[in-house]
Formats: C-alpha cells, sequence, structure tokens
C-alpha cells in the first residue's frame, strides 16, 4: 500500500472514528451511553469537542503512516486538520428563520417577561 493511501485511509478513519464518538449514539444506543455515563468528567468534556477529540483519535492512526518521530508529529496533526475538514465539509448549515411578521409588516416583538409596574407608574 502507498504512503498517500495510508494517509487518504487513516485521515478518512479518524474522521469515522471522531464522529462516531462525538455525533452519533452508536448501535444500540452503546456510544450515547458511555457518553451519559462520563457524563461531565474530563473524558466526558473530551467526549463534546470534535476538534479536541480528533487530536486523540489520530495519534494511534498517526503511528499506521509513519516510520520517523518528526513524519508521525506530522502526520499526526495533518490527520486531525483532515478530520476537522472533512467535518465542516460534512456538517448541516444551521438554519435561522426570521422573525415572524404582522400584516402590516412590522416584526412581532416577543415579551420574554412581563413588564412589572412602578407605583409611579399606577398614578
Amino acid at each position: 500500500m502507498t504512503l498517500e493511501l495510508k494517509f487518504l485511509l487513516a485521515a478518512l478513519a479518524t474522521w469515522r472514528v471522531t464522529h462516531l464518538l462525538a455525533n452519533e449514539d452508536g448501535p444500540a444506543e452503546i456510544v450515547a451511553r458511555f457518553r451519559a455515563r462520563l457524563g461531565q468528567s474530563v473524558l466526558g468534556k473530551l467526549l463534546d469537542c470534535f476538534y479536541c477529540l480528533s487530536m486523540w483519535i489520530a495519534a494511534p492512526f498517526a503511528l499506521l503512516v509513519s516510520k520517523q518521530l518528526w513524519d508521525g508529529l506530522l502526520a499526526w496533526l495533518a490527520l486531525s486538520g483532515a478530520a476537522c475538514l472533512l467535518e465542516r465539509i460534512t456538517e448541516k448549515p444551521a438554519l435561522i428563520s426570521p422573525l415572524s411578521q404582522n400584516n402590516e409588516g412590522e416584526t412581532n416583538d416577543v415579551m420574554l417577561r412581563p413588564e412589572t409596574r412602578t407605583t409611579q407608574d399606577s398614578h
């Protein structure tokens, strides 16, 4: 297998494993239960951040791609970077909906909490 093919496969594998652990429930919701069990621990918080998690997932794949220390460090960062790029390309865009408008075209303001009258207002 060529070095380029190894890197490509390692990049795809890094993205796949990271995406599974950070964003998916997994078969029979195993991954979701694992994340819930970890809760707000250091490992639980790590699973909440795709970009942070990709650094750790990329490390063992970098060992498969490289034979020398400096090549391994470069491959480690490159694999994590490739996974981050793939995540950005494949993530669903956020939908922003406009505020509702009344018949005259004016925007309806939404009150978060009712106003309270002061003693001066009631006179």
